[in-house]
């Protein structure tokens, strides 16, 4: 009887490849920002086609971002027991689901429902994304991989939402969801192909991941975001009537504005990254009063169609460099609960989407014309530098945990 040595075999872990798990969380990232941004643009398709007032077409918009706000915390609390790609996975699929109910919706209330449900995984895929993409990597290098999961978001802007968009208004706005589905499966094979496997911590609970929101700086990095970026979305929510109005371009140039805005996106997101891996509260006490001159100045090149046009791309762009820092301050300020931690920074951007966009309708409603939101920004955007000095000074007495 003969026997065959065998040479003891070693266990491997294989090295991931960084670059392609985190174009896998991006695309992500794509999807999500084509089904919440591109439903502006096909409003009045919207209107027509469920037989509906500009209202409550509108609800439908404001449905998916109660969505995002109620399900950011919650799903991450949820998922906390959950190997973070498994998680991940989860919630992507979660979403594609939604989205293709969205195109089934033969009604104005199944309609309201589904784009709630379409919201609810949207925090906590960017949140846990970002903790992902941030374990791949040095800690020197966490802003950088937390920028390019969001640059998902910016380039959904420059080329998703207006191919949606044509896509919807020529052969049918219901596609729109067609469409996020065909890339939320996408995601699916590239976030299973890709993306490695990390056992959750053994410690992990909703009860820990919860704690975070004992935390004083969490609340604080979540103020700044919602006050800060505030200023954003009061000048975004209005920048097509601020362009053809004020600027007197013509309406058939709006998707150019668009993808100028989203461009502009696209590099603030790129660099913010760069500036949080510096210094996080350094970009903070920076970019926050940088987010104010470029507001106010935009108002008053807003007059003139070229001076316009640069400044909606500058717009775009320092609005856009606070999102990696305050995604990494927020995985700062509560290390044993990230995926939550991170999660509502998500949240806090769509509050502050809601606070924008009403206090710039309020002052055009007083009659202050529709330069007046990008005043108000600049007003936000330095109340939210005001949070982040105190902020920073409260952790100078009392230091972040390790």
């Amino acid at each position: 009887m003969s026997s065959t040595t065998r040479t003891p075999t070693t266990s491997r872990v294989k090295t991931p490849n960084i670059g392609a798990a985190i174009f896998a969380l991006a695309m992500g990232g794509v999807g999500i920002g084509v089904t919440e941004f591109t439903m502006m643009g096909l409003l009045k398709e919207v209107e027509q086609g469920l037989n509906i007032s500009t209202p409550e077409a509108g609800h439908l918009i404001s449905a998916y971002a109660l969505g995002v706000v109620v399900g950011a915390p919650l799903l991450a609390a949820v998922g906390a027991k959950l190997p973070r790609k498994h998680l991940a996975l989860g919630l992507m699929l979660f979403f594609t689901l939604a989205n293709l109910t969205s195109y089934l919706a033969p009604d104005y209330g199944s309609m309201l429902v589904s784009r709630f449900a379409a919201g609810l995984p949207h925090g906590a895929f960017f949140g846990v994304a970002a903790v992902i993409a941030a374990s791949l990597v040095p800690a020197s290098r966490r802003g950088w991989a937390i920028s390019m999961v969001m640059a998902g978001l910016s380039v959904s802007n420059v080329i998703g939402v207006p191919a949606a968009t044509w896509v919807g208004q020529t052969f049918g706005w219901r596609l729109l969801f067609v469409l996020v589905g065909g890339i939320g499966a996408l995601t699916l094979v590239l976030l299973w192909k890709y993306v490695p496997f990390q056992a959750p911590h053994p410690d992990a609970s909703i009860r820990r991941e919860l704690g975070a929101l004992k935390r004083l700086q969490v609340w604080l990095a979540i103020l700044i975001g919602i006050v800060g970026f505030g200023g954003f979305f009061a000048t975004y929510t209005y920048i097509a009537h601020t362009m053809t109005m004020v600027a007197g371009i013509p309406a058939s140039l709006l998707p150019l504005v668009v993808a100028l805005y989203g461009l502009g996106m696209v590099a603030g997101t790129v660099v913010g990254g760069r500036l949080a891996d510096k210094s996080v509260m350094g970009t903070l006490y920076w970019v926050l009063p940088g987010i104010a001159a470029a507001l106010v100045t935009y108002a008053v090149a807003v007059h003139w169609p070229w001076s316009a046009l640069v400044m909606v791309f500058v717009v775009g762009a320092s609005g856009s460099l606070l999102i990696p820092a305050l995604q990494t301050r927020l995985l700062d300020a509560s290390p044993d609960a990230p995926s939550l931690a991170s999660s509502l920074n998500h949240a806090a951007l769509n509050v502050a989407n809601a606070l924008g966009a009403f206090l710039g309708g309020v002052v055009i409603a007083w009659g202050w014309g529709f330069v007046a939101p990008a005043l108000v920004g600049a007003v936000l955007a330095l109340l939210g530098l005001a949070v982040a000095v105190t902020s920073g000074l409260l952790e100078r007495k009392r230091p972040l945990a390790a």
